[in-house]
């Protein structure tokens, strides 16, 4: 049985990507899939990594569970909004706070290089915009796909990362938010 641990990461409870995430979700669990969650905003925690690190900062409880969560899962999926180009604060507080040297890499003693301590899992993005996807992949550059994906993810041994973008939003109408629920239901069914 796989492990998947679904990450909401949009601060607002009703959010469209709360229901993207419960669509991924219920297609999970119809694979037979083990599932838990972490919904960011629902989580007491301070986002300010305030010493960087060079002073380790006490986890607070909520990061105590979802770190325990993490590590159990086989399967990470990240759904978050794009905003100003990237993740909305309290998201990019939570990578801040739990992926740490020691925890999700470390690095090598007189190298420039790390080992990866999260390899063996594999991960999916769904990301909500409100541009459509050549606008966001061509002009754009995908700034969060590449931040998640790359830069935090993958840098931790999370391979392979799959994409999906979700969008435009705004203005859609609610045929089309079916179908972009029916896509999140069907990428869990398939646990990809």
């Amino acid at each position: 049985m796989k492990n998947v641990l679904i990450i909401n990461a949009h601060p607002t409870k009703g959010s469209f990507n709360e229901a993207l995430a419960n669509a991924y979700k219920k297609g999970a669990i119809e694979a037979g899939a083990n599932v838990n969650e972490i919904t960011i905003g629902e989580l007491n925690f301070d986002p300010n990594l305030t010493h960087g690190y060079t002073e380790r900062k006490e986890w607070e409880p909520d990061l105590i569970t979802a770190w325990a969560k993490i590590e159990a899962c086989d399967h990470m999926v990240w759904v978050h909004p794009v905003w100003w180009g990237g993740l909305p604060a309290i998201s990019k507080g939570f990578i801040d706070r739990l992926f740490l040297p020691g925890k999700a890499f470390k690095f090598k003693e007189n190298s420039v290089f790390w080992d990866k301590l999260l390899k063996g899992k594999t991960g999916r993005i769904i990301y909500t915009a409100d541009q459509p996807s050549w606008y966001y992949r061509w002009v754009n550059k995908r700034p969060t796909e590449y931040m998640l994906k790359k830069m935090t993810l993958e840098f931790c041994g999370i391979k392979p990362v799959k994409t999906t973008m979700v969008g435009p939003i705004r203005n859609s109408s609610n045929q089309k938010r079916k179908q972009y629920l029916d896509k999140a239901y069907l990428l869990g069914k398939n646990l990809k």
